[in-house]
């Protein structure tokens, strides 16, 4: 085994962290209040912990995905509470005040603290396709570097703690747009009478492409939205996170802003637990073109 390591919060993304840790040869514990997202890590040989407190004893290093600000923060003073030195690795997409928060509960207590958010989907995760942008102390950074490198393709080191958390919030500004930009393309393409399936693959080959989009668009030809990546829901924290941060600096921010509404709609359309690529069915209503889920047909 090349180690121990903690993973709280197992959902989309912790639980798929979390599976890849183990199958590189890390001795993974993880801990998830949700007995069906901890049934599903232990079947991929995740040692589950009874709580927080519990994981934190377990491990040096902990890494945190998780949904909420009370989570992350909960989870930190598990970590501060720990019996010896404790390294947490919060992954999670938060204010910079909720992180600044974190930080000062563990290092109070003599451990360390990484803001490391990831740029990346659920199915990226599965995949290892995930870029980290790690910041805090350089040398712990250098440290946990091999840990963070096994679940991902990339891993920066930003600068000073906070600073992984901003550049996320940059990152996470180009997928809400490019998200409703994809689902745009799409219907244009539906009220045109093209085939979808050609439409992907020729926009993914062309110019006009992104990463986005090919993540997403092949989800909204097929108007299949579940399993999720990233759940609206969750979204929804995230889009408040950065306009809250945008509008703190000053920073007009009109495209992502413009986007907000269109998320707005696909919570209201009940697709809460859905992919966020099924904001495509919001502008299929616009257009007077809906389809049912799993169709592929205008």
């Amino acid at each position: 085994m090349k180690g121990r390591v903690g993973v709280a919060g197992l959902g989309i993304m912790g639980g798929a962290i979390s599976r890849n840790l183990a199958a590189a040869g890390w001795e993974v514990h993880g801990f998830d209040p949700d007995p069906e997202q901890a049934a599903r890590a232990a079947a991929r040989g995740v040692a589950i912990a009874a709580d927080s407190a519990s994981l934190a004893a377990e491990v040096p290093v902990v890494l945190a995905s998780l949904p909420s600000a009370s989570a992350a923060i909960a989870t930190a003073e598990a970590v501060a509470g720990a019996a010896v030195l404790r390294t947490l690795v919060e992954l999670s997409t938060l204010a910079v005040a909720d992180k600044m928060r974190v930080k000062e509960i563990v290092e109070r207590a003599g451990g360390r603290a990484i803001d490391c958010p990831i740029s990346g989907t659920g199915a990226q995760a599965e995949n290892r396709d995930l870029v980290l942008y790690a910041s805090g102390d350089s040398g712990v950074i250098a440290e946990v570097r091999p840990l963070l490198e096994d679940f991902s393709r990339a891993a920066h080191d930003v600068g000073a703690y906070g600073n992984g958390s901003r550049m996320k919030f940059v990152a996470n500004l180009l997928v809400a747009i490019h998200n409703v930009a994809s689902a745009e393309a799409m219907v244009l393409a539906m009220k045109a009478g093209l085939d979808l399936k050609q439409v992907v693959a020729l926009v993914a080959a062309g110019a006009g492409t992104s990463r986005v989009f090919e993540l997403r668009a092949p989800m909204m030809a097929e108007a299949r939205y579940t399993p999720a990546t990233m759940k609206n829901a969750i979204w929804q924290k995230d889009m408040a996170v950065i306009a809250a941060f945008a509008a703190e600096i000053g920073c007009p921010v009109p495209l992502f802003s413009a986007s907000a509404p269109y998320y707005a709609a696909t919570m209201a359309m009940g697709h809460a637990e859905d992919d966020t690529a099924a904001v495509c069915a919001v502008l299929e209503v616009m257009a007077g073109s809906p389809r049912r889920a799993g169709s592929n047909k205008s």
